[in-house]
Parts: C-alpha cells; sequence; structure tokens
C-alpha cells in the first residue's frame, strides 16, 4: 500500500461474529486503535483530519483499526457486547493479523475496555495508551465526573442528526457541512435504537478497582477543551495506574482526529515517543500543487468487454491508451495512468485540460468508445509517481456524474477559464459523496 493509498476492510472470526478491520502501514510495533461509543472504519476516511492522523502513526507502526461487533461493518448481533465479548474481538483480530504483542490505544469508551484488557492479558500487551478516556460511564455517590444515565439517554433523542458534534467536536460545530457529514457518519455507525442500547449497557461500565492492576506502560492523553468526557477523568485515570504518565493538552476537541493539524501532529507524537523512545518520524514530505485533474470512464466497458472478447477488447484498449497519450501530450498535460477504462491526468491549466478531455472524447468516439469525463482543479499531492488529495476524489465524483459523451466540470473550473471562449451548459447542484456542501456542475463544449 502507497502512502496515498486507503487500506482494505478485512474480517476477522470472533467466534461466530465477523469483526471489521483495517491495517495501515507496516511499522515494527503494532498499534490497536480501540474506538469509542460507535465507528465505520470505512466511512471515517471520509474525514480527511482521520486518514491524515492514521498515516501519522502508520510512519512508526502497524495501525489496526476495527469496529464494534454490532456497529459499522461488523456483524449485527443481537443484544450489546459486554466488556469481555470485546475482548474476545481485539484477541480474535491479533490472532488474524498474526500480532503475539501490541500497544492499545483507547479512546473514550474504549479506554475502559483497553484498560481491562492489558489488566487482563498484560503479556500481550506492551503499552497502554487512553485519550479522553473515564473509568466509570455515569455518576454515582462517590464518583461525579461524568453525567447521569437520563441525561445521557436524552441526547441519543438526537442521534442521526449531527447535533453530537457539539460535544465531540465543537471546533467543528458551525460548519453546517461538517454536522452534515457526522450526521452521516453517525447514521452509519449505529441505528438509533442500536445507540441508546449501547448506551444503557455503557452505563454498566465501571473499571475503577481495576486500575492498580495494571502493570503495563500507560499513557493518559486528555484535552482540558474535552467538552464531552471532562478533563477531571484523564486526571483521575492517570492518578489511579501505577507509574502512569499524563499530558493534558491546552487545546483539542474529544475526537482527537478532527482537531487542528498542529495538535493532532502533537498528539501522534506523544504517542509515537512513548512507544518508540524516538519523536523523529514524520510523514514523507508530498509534493503538493495546483493542478486540474480529468479523470474519463469509457462508458458501459464491462458490458462491451463481455460482448466483444478479451482479445478484441485488449485490443481495443490498446488504441484507446495511444489516442489518451497522443492527445493529453499534445495539450500540454500529465498522463498520471490510465485505469484499465479510463485514464487520469493532470492540467498545468484548466483552458487546456477542458479542450484535451473534449478532443479525447471525440478521439475514443470514432474508435467506438463513448466517453464521460469530468475535471476539477484544486491541490494535489504527489508521489511516487501518483496522485492523491481531495481534488482527485471531486474530480472522479463529477466524472461519476457525467452523462456519455458529456466533459463535466466544477464551478471553480469555469471560474478559471472565463473568456477563454469555452461554451458551459449548467448541470444542476449535487452532493458529491465524502465532500462538503454542494458542487455546481457544468457541461462544457467548444
Amino acid at each position: 500500500m502507497t502512502e496515498l493509498a486507503l487500506p482494505a476492510t478485512r474480517y476477522a472470526n470472533s467466534g461466530e461474529v465477523s469483526i471489521a478491520y483495517q491495517v495501515m502501514g507496516d511499522g515494527p510495533v503494532d498499534l490497536i486503535l480501540v474506538p469509542g461509543i460507535v465507528s465505520h472504519v470505512e466511512f471515517l476516511h471520509e474525514f480527511p483530519a482521520y486518514t491524515d492522523y492514521l498515516r501519522r502513526l502508520a510512519v512508526f507502526a502497524r495501525v489496526i483499526t476495527f469496529d464494534k461487533r454490532g456497529q459499522g461493518l461488523s456483524d449485527r448481533v443481537s443484544g450489546v457486547p459486554s466488556l469481555e465479548q470485546r475482548m474476545d474481538d481485539v484477541a480474535a483480530i491479533m490472532e488474524a493479523i498474526g500480532s503475539k504483542r501490541a500497544a492499545l490505544l483507547g479512546y473514550s469508551e474504549g479506554a475502559s475496555m483497553s484498560v481491562l484488557f492489558a489488566a487482563t492479558y498484560p503479556e500481550r500487551i506492551s503499552h497502554l495508551i487512553l485519550y479522553g478516556g473515564f473509568a466509570r460511564f455515569t455518576n454515582t455517590t462517590d464518583y461525579e465526573l461524568m453525567f447521569s444515565e437520563e441525561a445521557i439517554l436524552k441526547a441519543a433523542e438526537y442521534w442521526g442528526t449531527g447535533a453530537f458534534i457539539k460535544r465531540l467536536a465543537p471546533s467543528r460545530a458551525k460548519d453546517p457541512a461538517a454536522v452534515s457529514q457526522f450526521a452521516k457518519f453517525e447514521r452509519l455507525s449505529a441505528s438509533p435504537g442500536a445507540y441508546k442500547a449501547t448506551v444503557q449497557q455503557n452505563a454498566l461500565i465501571d473499571v475503577r478497582r481495576i486500575l492498580p492492576n495494571v502493570r503495563v506502560p500507560t499513557l493518559i492523553l486528555h484535552s482540558r477543551k474535552d467538552a464531552l468526557i471532562s478533563v477531571e477523568n484523564g486526571r483521575y485515570l492517570a492518578s489511579q495506574i501505577p507509574g502512569a504518565k499524563y499530558i493534558e493538552y491546552p487545546e483539542g476537541d474529544h475526537v482527537g482526529f478532527l482537531t487542528d493539524s498542529d495538535v493532532q501532529g502533537g498528539l501522534c507524537g506523544d504517542i509515537e515517543e512513548f512507544i518508540t523512545g524516538n519523536r523523529g518520524s514524520v510523514l514523507p514530505d508530498l509534493e503538493r500543487v495546483l493542478a486540474t485533474v480529468l479523470f474519463t470512464d469509457i462508458v458501459d466497458s464491462t458490458q462491451r468487454a463481455s460482448q466483444m472478447g478479451d482479445h478484441s477488447w485488449r485490443r481495443l484498449l490498446d488504441e484507446h491508451d495511444r489516442a489518451a497519450q497522443r492527445v493529453i501530450e499534445k495539450h500540454r498535460g500529465n498522463l498520471v495512468k490510465t485505469t484499465g477504462d479510463g485514464i487520469l491526468a493532470t492540467f498545468d491549466g484548466p483552458g487546456r485540460a477542458i479542450r484535451c478531455a473534449l478532443a479525447f472524447e471525440s478521439a475514443a468516439t470514432q474508435i467506438g468508445l463513448p466517453l464521460r469525463a469530468g475535471l476539477h482543479t484544486g491541490e494535489v499531492e504527489i508521489r511516487d509517481g501518483d496522485i492523491g488529495g481531495v481534488a482527485v476524489h471531486a474530480a472522479a465524483r463529477v466524472m461519476a456524474l457525467s452523462r456519455p459523451g458529456e466533459v463535466l466540470v466544477s464551478r471553480v473550473v469555469t471560474d478559471l477559464v472565463a473568456g477563454a471562449g469555452l461554451k458551459f451548459s449548467g448541470r444542476g447542484s449535487h452532493e458529491l459523496k465524502g465532500l462538503p456542501g454542494r458542487w455546481d456542475l457544468f457541461a462544457a463544449s467548444l
């Protein structure tokens, strides 16, 4: 997997239950991220800061993420799993990836299970890190650092609306696009009923008596501005776990991967230093440039390949690829790669990119391969001959909405070519999967 690729989702068998997990990086240390109350290992990558967070950690570790049983992409089950069952699922993932010993990074609710796992299986845990964690889920007369069960269940009434972001990531709560995206994450992770059942089960969590039994190296991390789990909970954990190191951040949200990049970098640096003793690892430098990205796709390619047969289809694809190379070079573009039934290219000028797309569509039609094409201008990351970044995803989403024989572009492209003699027809406002807001799209012509 390259630095720009996203990890594939795989499954580990925990008894009769399939647990979805992903692996990023190939470092010498295994780092298992134990999620909070809900997760979705694939949709979380729609938050660019989340992927950046994992990549920072993957510089020095093999990073494993997963969905608890009953939510995300893991099997749905009757009832709500206990902490013991959740421990079994972590053990099943370790078995599936061949991990004999790992560091655990427990986040929020996941901190409690991570404490229990580390105390129960100290020979399997090299380091324990708790971020935004707590020892008990609800208040009691001798622990008043959390909430009443009634208050927690009241909050469950707004599940799926994105309102929870006000507590999880208040720094993003005034961004309508972020709220909408978070609402979708909630709905994909768990239904309202499943979330409410999880909250009721979590009300029973209390690992206070376990804390003195933790004997593995432990790091407690907490933000002073955590709007969901007060910082006093982090201080309590640090006071009860023997020898625990405690770091309190002056800034940052409860959801670490949505926080400011500099804060996120400090968090990852502290985790790396605690596990490895070093703090020098950095993400490989990626060259970033402004470019117009072109994606094309052959219309009904699968059906045509089936009708023509492999040999004839391969010969036609070769002709398609040669035409692409010829037209792109003529318009001073860069052919990044062919995609099997299309191409990905970049240009240093949006006008040349549009004219190239129109010329290539015409050339492909002449050899019997109608195309659809999409363009967007934005910053791209360049490494090892490939490209990545939001602009690449946007161009792909625009292309997916284009009609056969159409070159579809985003508004930023039309704005940049004003006066260049090109014509545009409005194609409406659309949501692009994984990207915030609505996007105005236009069909280009000469």
